[in-house]
């Protein structure tokens, strides 16, 4: 089926429509997990009455949603190259609607309209283990839609319509899809049920859609012994394989799918838990077949595929899906490995931005963790364009917030809906909740917009409210396990090292008490730029309560912190919670912990992206290098060594002998580790947005040289055009230069190892203010001292 139509109109300020369709249910439909329907009408499309006024025709449109996914034909032809619509979001509060120009679909005459429906993410099984269950958004499949030509209506899905059983015998979002194309003969066998809607939930889709990328080839086929073919495409990636495939009528090819092989380079998809991730195609006969599933993805590098029966396999691809498939950003250096280890990074972003920011796109589970897109969102907006895609998930997190505050810690959550199945606390954790500030915070210093600051405030006060009252104070002291008051994750999957004598880590109630400092501290800031002079003066002011309580109970007499550990010293330094007369020494304790720890990383979720922003920003650059750079496990390198080719969720995921880390939570593409990639384009490429004048208006100049990296370039694509910079190191000499887009000053900042500083070839002296660089390109010459 060809696809002709073009998609228009997306975006959450479009206008709201006036609906006259219905949501209409296919009769026929089974229930969840049971073979896919469709809907069909018939409709006349008439051009004589423009040509006979002599004006042009009129565009047919078709604006199209449902309750489950659809995807749309007219006269056989596919309707817009869209993936997985409408998409996923909190379906009692909005459902998004495409809108298509299907005007190259449409004849004079008689025309006929299909929409393919199936589970999706409304009524799929959800969640991991005894927490799945099914029918979590509802129980009826449904499609609406209206064809418009002018102010004519062509069509409008209502009670006339028909409906009848697709060839798709089932389609989930973690078990995968099957399809017979013995049954490709679409029969209409049933009527519809116009169902009881809110026409308010339909809003225009809120970003961009998901799209395909360019298709990847195997790099290498085998036979395993049981006379499978196992493919390698080379590369991690949520998406769909697309074979064809020829032989009798009945014959079967199915595809397994994995992350990773085992010992002995065996197929190994233990990790996906209970999800099956499979496809299963039956054979017509007849001659060459294509396939590619319709309404599922798969997380995988490897496709292993099973023939039974008189089937042939063809070409054979792999196909990435994406709602970010463009790159907005990127960094090369000295060091191949970190070139690869930023574009894992990359891939863990297209592969887990699919309408939410997910933590993993393989197993059962791919929930939009509020924890990982947090620590990520910095890293996320310099790497694709995002505003639109996390304003969108904001919007559910702000709808999924509970009535004492606590902001939930995942979203879309389908547990709000079904608390009675739940005795386990699924909100608040602290870290996770705090997506609700730290999240709008990032968009406004990249985009610009203070409207999403402006939106999530409300949510951000009652999200510090409950914080507040966990305790009754500014500790926060969790009463611990899942069910207990504040329960929080801490510094999630942070390292212990061997069990004789393990590293340090942070207790809950610091990783919290440090936490409830920023999003107040933040939320302070957030009222500034809102002109909410009464809220900035009262969250100040906590955020001062929390300050001196912190250094109360965590800080000892000589400086030390309570728990001497990577994360609370990094997250303390970064976020300000170190008072200056202990700058100092815990500066030295900071640093004979990473050293102690033969500069191993000893973070997790939370620790991590502080961890060499911290070092870097307290001088300490030669052991940020040394962290960075080092190739052992817990580090970054080490699993690109390891043949990684996205960000891993542990960090002990393959052992050095190739064995796999218990596979019952070990996804290969979780992105919150590559979140190091904010550090890259801030502290070593030395560019930053600045919150004096979001939205790249100005840039932030301080590059950190670590000569091992050298040379380093980095580009940006900004609102403004594109930032670009680049540095090199011969000696102690560096040649920095960056290129600053109209529309865009910066501001170079003082720095102590920046000696001899010329810009474009003149001397210059740079005061405590920092010294103004205007739009275009600069080039700036220093001398590197230690």
């Amino acid at each position: 089926m060809n696809d002709q139509a073009m998609v228009t109109g997306h975006g959450a300020m479009a206008a709201a429509r006036a609906w006259t369709a219905r949501m209409v249910a296919p009769l026929c439909d089974g229930g969840r997990g049971t073979r896919a329907s469709f809907v069909r009408a018939d409709f006349t499309a008439d051009f004589t009455a423009d040509f006979a006024a002599g004006t042009d025709t009129a565009p047919v449109r078709l604006a199209v949603s449902a309750q489950g996914l659809y995807r749309a034909f007219v006269n056989g032809h596919r309707v817009g190259h869209d993936l997985l619509t409408p998409g996923l979001t909190c379906y009692d509060d909005r459902i998004a609607y495409q809108s298509y120009d299907i005007s190259a679909l449409v004849q004079p005459g008689s025309n006929r309209i299909e929409i393919w429906l199936a589970d999706g993410w409304f009524r799929s099984p959800i969640l991991w283990g005894e927490l799945q269950f099914g029918d979590c958004w509802g129980t009826r499949i449904a499609a609406i839609a209206e064809i418009c030509q002018g102010d004519r209506i062509l069509a409008s899905t209502d009670a006339t319509w028909r409906s009848g059983l697709l060839p798709i015998t089932l389609a989930e979002i973690y078990d995968g899809e099957d399809f017979d194309a013995r049954l490709e003969t679409l029969t209409e066998t049933h009527g519809v049920e116009e169902l009881a809607f809110d026409h308010r939930l339909l809003v225009p889709h809120e970003t961009a859609a998901v799209r395909e990328l360019e298709p990847l080839e195997p790099v290498e086929v085998w036979t395993d012994d049981q006379g499978r073919q196992i493919f390698d495409f080379g590369q991690n990636l949520a998406g769909q394989v697309r074979f064809s495939v020829s032989g009798q009528a009945g014959a079967t090819v199915r595809v397994d799918h994995a992350e990773v092989l085992g010992l002995g380079r065996a197929f190994d998809n233990r990790n996906y838990r209970s999800a099956r991730g499979a496809a299963v195609y039956t054979l017509k006969g007849g001659g060459e077949e294509r396939y590619q599933p319709h309404f599922t993805f798969m997380g995988y590098r490897y496709a292993r595929l099973t023939l039974t029966g008189d089937a042939r396999l063809g070409r054979i691809v792999s196909v990435p899906i994406s709602s970010i498939p463009q790159a907005a950003g990127g960094i090369t250096t000295g060091v191949a490995e970190v070139n690869r280890l930023v574009l894992n990074t990359l891939w863990s972003q297209r592969s887990n931005f699919i309408e939410i920011p997910t933590d993993c796109p393989q197993r059962d589970e791919r929930l939009g963790w509020t924890g990982d897109a947090q620590v990520f969102a910095g890293t996320a907006a310099w790497l694709g364009d995002v505003e639109a895609f996390l304003k969108k998930f904001l919007r559910d997190v702000v709808h999924d917030q509970r009535a004492n505050g606590a902001i939930a810690n995942f979203s879309p959550d389908p547990t709000r809906l079904h608390q009675h199945r739940f005795r386990r606390v699924e909100a608040g954790s602290t870290g996770w909740g705090d997506a609700i500030t730290v999240i709008p915070w990032q968009l406004y210093l990249h985009y610009g917009d203070a409207g999403v600051l402006r939106d999530c405030f409300p949510a951000m006060l009652r999200w510090l409210d409950y914080l507040w009252n966990i305790s009754d104070g500014p500790i926060i002291r969790p009463e611990g396990g899942f069910e207990g008051r504040g329960f929080t994750f801490g510094d999630w999957l942070q390292p212990k090292g061997g069990t004789v004598k393990p590293r340090s880590t942070i207790a809950d109630d610091c990783a919290a008490t440090i936490y409830h400092f920023i999003s107040t501290d933040l939320a302070a800031r957030i009222a500034d730029v809102l002109g909410e002079a009464s809220e900035a003066f009262r969250l100040r002011d906590r955020a001062d309560l929390i300050r001196a309580a912190f250094v109360r109970e965590y800080f000892s007499a000589s400086g030390r912190l309570a728990h001497n550990d990577q994360t609370s010293y990094a997250l303390a330094f970064l976020h300000g919670l170190v008072p200056a007369e202990h700058v100092a020494a815990a500066k030295d304790y900071f640093r004979k912990v990473i050293e102690n720890d033969a500069c191993l990383i000893g973070t997790g979720f939370i620790g991590t992206p502080a961890l060499l922003p911290a070092l870097t920003m307290l001088g300490l650059d030669d052991l940020a290098a040394r962290v960075f750079l080092n190739r052992e496990s817990p580090g970054w390198l080490y699993q690109v060594d390891r043949g990684a080719t996205t960000i891993w969720e542990r960090w002990d995921a393959i052992a050095p002998d190739g064995k796999i880390f218990d596979p019952e939570m070990n996804s290969y593409n979780h992105y919150a580790y590559g979140a190091v990639c904010q550090w890259l384009f801030e502290s070593v490429a030395g560019m930053a947005p600045s919150a004096e004048a979001p939205g790249f208006r100005q840039v932030i100049v301080n590059p950190v040289i670590l000569p091992d990296l050298s040379p380093v370039s980095a580009w940006h694509d900004t609102r403004h055009g594109r930032l670009a910079a680049r540095w090199s190191l011969n000696g102690a000499q560096v040649t920095y230069q960056i290129d600053l887009p109209s529309g865009t000053s910066g501001l170079l900042l003082h720095n102590p190892k920046h000696q001899n500083l010329r810009h474009n070839d003149v001397p210059l002296a740079i005061g405590a203010a920092g010294y103004k660089l205007g739009e275009g390109h600069h080039t700036l010459a220093f001398t590197l001292t230690t």
